[in-house]
């Protein structure tokens, strides 16, 4: 028996029903050959993994503009974080960790330079609408592999394209990945905080302390293992009391850091920086690389160039924008 046939036998015994197993994945846009070794959803880990915008996350803003120093978080490691909490509660709960690998390592790989910042900026830029989520799916759809795409499982798709809001139809492993993503980003961007001197533990709201803990290991355990305990027959939630604190500690990372004028007072220049680039090659559409081209050509101007941006690590943004509008030093030999 080739080892992804006795992989697909192992999962019946691994899985419960409440799990989506690779043999019955409704498949793939594009037909192709089975791998003799890996199930269909570990092929879906890789792909993301070994693609470009999957590389690129590492020099993307997950809360901190360019902030000094190696311990905070990117894009990456945020992403990273997501994928084993998402793993951790798929084991628990006895759904396909590959499946909620491939969403999670997948899910923000269509995030643009600076973050939020960054999105909300091309959102007002771009008339047809532009959310991180959608274009991730776009990034693996569309745009990898010389504008093939990467040719995934339909379920890896939706979980990707659903993992910001969810849907009536999600794979348990797609919810999984969206409460994981939520639970990753407030504890590690809680995190950061205190490292920049933004908010102090005991800033943090007395139920938070009280329910979910005063470390970062400890709030992530605590609200992975009330999850884990509180779900089950098609339901996956945390129990009310925790709901209730998960909830103050949300709102409170709002007010004391994500609206925080000291955490974001560069990003106002984000909307200079990203609306500069789209007016200049709006204008100058020859000047697109190539792959982009051929989106202008066959999906228009505006939708090429909202790719082009949005796939920018915030370093190369800069530097674009720089080569575009701040004359070079020259000397006269």
């Amino acid at each position: 028996m080739l080892p992804r046939a006795q992989r697909e036998q192992l999962e019946r015994t691994m899985i419960g029903s409440d799990g989506v197993l690779s043999v019955q994945s409704k498949g793939r846009a594009r037909p192709e050959p089975e791998c003799d070794v890996r199930t269909c959803f570990q092929r879906d880990v890789d792909r993301v993994t070994h693609s470009k915008a999957f590389r690129r996350l590492k020099h993307k803003t997950q809360v901190f503009l360019l902030p000094e120093g190696d311990h905070y978080r990117t894009r990456l490691t945020h992403t990273l974080e997501v994928s084993r909490i998402a793993r951790t509660a798929a084991r628990a709960l006895l759904l396909n960790e590959d499946l909620a690998e491939a969403i999670a390592l997948g899910h923000d790989l269509g995030h643009t330079p600076f973050g939020h910042a960054g999105e909300r900026a091309l959102n007002k830029l771009y008339a047809a609408g532009f959310h991180h989520y959608e274009q991730s799916l776009r990034v693996v759809d569309r745009l990898e592999k010389d504008c093939q795409g990467l040719n995934l499982c339909y379920e890896t798709r939706m979980g990707i394209l659903h993992h910001t809001h969810g849907a009536t139809d999600d794979t348990m492993e797609a919810t999984a990945v969206r409460l994981a993503d939520r639970i990753a980003y407030v504890n590690h961007d809680l995190d950061d905080a205190m490292r920049a001197g933004i908010v102090a533990a005991e800033d943090v709201p007395q139920i938070v302390r009280d329910r979910i803990g005063v470390r970062n290991s400890q709030r992530i355990n605590s609200l992975l293992m009330d999850l884990i305990q509180n779900s089950g027959n098609g339901v996956m939630a945390l129990s009310p009391d925790m709901q209730a604190a998960f909830d103050q500690f949300h709102d409170f990372m709002y007010q004391a850091v994500y609206l925080n004028p000291k955490a974001k007072s560069e990003e106002s220049k984000v909307d200079g920086i990203i609306s500069g680039i789209w007016e200049y090659y709006v204008s100058h559409p020859e000047q697109l690389p190539e792959d982009y081209r051929v989106i202008h050509e066959e999906e228009g101007l505006e939708r090429a160039v909202c790719d082009y941006i949005s796939g920018m690590t915030d370093g190369y943004a800069m530097e674009v924008y720089s080569k575009i509008f701040i004359p070079a030093a020259w000397s006269v030999k």
